[in-house]
Formats: structure tokens, sequence, C-alpha cells
């Protein structure tokens, strides 16, 4: 498999070496279908031409790469997004974002390489899960072996830094993809309470008023087979407290 990949940097020196390293890049291999100086010309490049991947400097002149991961989110089919910067300091951010991965400069290849890897790993997880006879089931990779885990004993999808933990009523699991991928792959499975979580539309048990130690005052669900409370954001509330009145 080759992977498709946009390279959107201000800087012309930058954009060069990050092209020459993706073409050193094996198991996958890359291939460089474009260049974008800053956000716009990344968005508008995207509109017409699909990639697997965008690998995107984080401090650009106007919209920075933060603000064109934002936009990339909302596209129906967003590709993968890995940021490579020089400051490490965005990190948090990024992954809040769903990244990813996160290099920094200089790059490394085999770091490259390593990205390129979990992007390829992510996408055909996301394609087994689609292809599966029910459609109804998620591919784990986990200590070397695959696991399926049925959408029916998913309770939430919560994404943290590079990961999402798939939460079933006995475990957790790790799975790297996109939550946005999985948000509009099953919607009528699933509804969003937070821009890190999912949660099982069947499983919402009560909304309640809930103290959170980092986002503070508020709300959140309790679902039906887990004990913690996850907590809902302002922007969510409405369609959580429609989902709650209509069960």
């Amino acid at each position: 498999m080759t992977l498709l990949v946009l390279v959107v940097d201000d800087e012309s020196l930058a954009r060069s070496r990050l092209k020459s390293l993706l073409g050193d890049c094996r198991q996958p291999a890359a291939q460089v279908l474009g260049e974008a100086v800053n956000a716009v010309q990344a968005i508008d490049f995207l509109q017409h031409q699909a990639v697997d991947a965008v690998l995107a400097d984080i401090h650009m002149p106007g919209a920075d790469g933060l603000m064109l991961a934002q936009a990339l989110r909302r596209l129906p089919q967003p590709p993968a997004v890995v940021f490579v910067t020089a400051f490490a300091e965005h990190a948090v951010q990024a992954f809040d974002l769903e990244a990813l991965d996160y290099l920094t400069k200089p790059v490394r290849l085999e770091r490259l390489q390593a990205a390129l890897q979990k992007i390829e790993r992510a996408r055909h997880q996301l394609a087994e899960a689609a292809t599966d006879a029910a459609g109804d089931v998620l591919v784990i990779q986990e200590r070397g072996r695959a696991e399926r885990v049925p959408l029916a004993q998913v309770l939430y999808l919560k994404a943290e830094l590079k990961y999402i933990t798939v939460r079933t009523a006995g475990r957790s699991h790790l799975l790297e993809g996109s939550l946005a991928e999985l948000e509009a792959r099953y919607a009528s499975r699933f509804i969003r309470i937070h821009r890190n979580a999912l949660v099982a539309r069947r499983a919402v048990r009560a909304l309640e008023k809930h103290h959170d130690p980092e986002e503070g005052e508020g709300w959140a669900v309790r679902l039906d087979g887990v004990d913690e409370a996850l907590f809902v954001s302002r922007r969510q509330l409405g369609s959580v407290r429609a989902l709650v009145s209509a069960v």
C-alpha cells in the first residue's frame, strides 16, 4: 500500500526535506500528491483531491496547523493528521484534535516511518470494521493479535492522546484511529458528548449535575454497565438532553 500525502509548511526548505524523507519510506511507501504553504491552500487542495494523510507544520502565517486540523475534522472522510513542528509544547492540544502523531523537527526517517505505519494500521482497522459481514465489529490490535469487539458491547469511545479507549462492561481496549471517523461511521449507535468522547446511545441511563476537576461544574452522563460519570460539554448538552428525554 502507498499512502497519499499532502505536505503543509510555509518554509520551502522544510517541505523539500520532508518530501525527500517520504521518498525514502518503505512499508508503507508514501507518495506526495501536493504541497501547501498555509491552511487555506491545504483546504482548497483537499476539496479537489483526497489524500490519506496531511503532514502539517503548526506555526504558519494566518490560519495555523491547529486550525487546519479543526477544519479537516469536518470533512466527510478526513485524512489522518500528523503534525511536524519544532515546537513540542503543542503536543497535548494536537492530540485533542485527534492528530495521529506528532513529529518534532528535524524529523528522523525512522520516526517518520513509524508515523506512516500508524496511519496504515488505523486505515486498515477502519476498513476491516467497515467490511465486516455484519458491519458491527471493531478490530483491535493488541499484543500482536487482532481481536474483534462487537459494537453492541461498546459503551463509550474516548480519545486520549494517541489512542481511543474502547470501553465495554468487562474491560478497556486501545484503538489507533480517528474519533471523528468512528462518529461519522456509527452515528446511529453513538452520540458525541464531548470533543474527546462518544457514548453508546442505548447505554445512556441518566444526565446529572457533576463537578469535574478539569472542566469544573457541569453535567455528566451515567451509562449502564460502568460506574464512572462522563462529562458532557456545554456544546453537546442539548443533544444529550434530547436523547435522555426520549429514552
